[in-house]
């Protein structure tokens, strides 16, 4: 069976890095064990990059360690350039990336779910493939 593949948002890939145990941590664990394939943006990737300092308590990293993180997930993840948002629903615009990035790997036929922690994007979940890491977890994890 061919591994699942999916977008983690930015608050994902924070989570898993900064809370190992946590299940958005698990979902991390099972992309580095190859049972998931992850695809992201270089929107993403950016994002994660300015706010991971934030978290430097948690997780202890230098710049040059957080640089050299997101250097490797640029390489381990698929990067995929997100299409111009239409959706006129999305209420936080910041997001419109995010969102882009889905629809463009829903229309190359490679991406099963976005998985994120944002209401606002959760709240688009009726009209695509959108899911929480829980509800992910709940229906994929145990790999």
């Amino acid at each position: 069976m061919a591994a699942l593949r999916v977008i983690l948002d930015t608050n994902v890939l924070l989570s898993g890095i900064a809370y190992p145990a946590s299940v958005p941590g698990r979902i991390f664990a099972a992309w580095r064990h190859g049972s998931v394939e992850v695809l992201l943006s270089v929107y993403i990737l950016n994002e994660l990059r300015r706010v991971l300092p934030r978290l430097e308590q948690r997780h202890g990293m230098s710049p040059t360690e957080i640089d050299d993180l997101v250097d490797i997930l640029s390489i381990q993840a698929e990067i995929i350039e997100p299409l111009p948002g239409k959706d006129q629903t999305l209420r936080d615009e910041k997001d419109r990336p995010v969102l882009g990035t889905l629809l463009a790997a829903l229309a190359a036929a490679s991406a099963d779910y976005l998985i994120t922690g944002d209401k606002d994007l959760l709240a688009l979940a009726d009209q695509h493939p959108i899911v929480t890491p829980a509800q992910f977890w709940a229906t994929h994890g145990g790999f």
